[in-house]
């Protein structure tokens, strides 16, 4: 039993091992936008490298979906 949140980081170069959407270009696209887009809260810096809170990445997926 884990006493930590269990939602998982993925590094975005890593992304496609998991999930075959979005690509890498459009993660990528989505990290450069994410202070316009609604997804600033699923990315994760550490240092240079961007990591994907993958609960919160698919949260702002299907919160963008219901405001379409």
């Amino acid at each position: 039993m884990s006493t930590q949140n269990d939602n998982r980081l993925i590094p975005l170069t890593e992304w496609n091992k998991h999930h075959s959407w979005p690509p890498q270009g459009g993660l990528r696209h989505l990290v450069f936008h994410e202070s316009t887009n609604g997804f600033k809260d699923a990315f994760v810096r550490v240092g240079r490298r961007v990591l994907i809170d993958e609960k919160k990445f698919f949260d702002c997926v299907m919160k963008q979906n219901r405001q379409q």
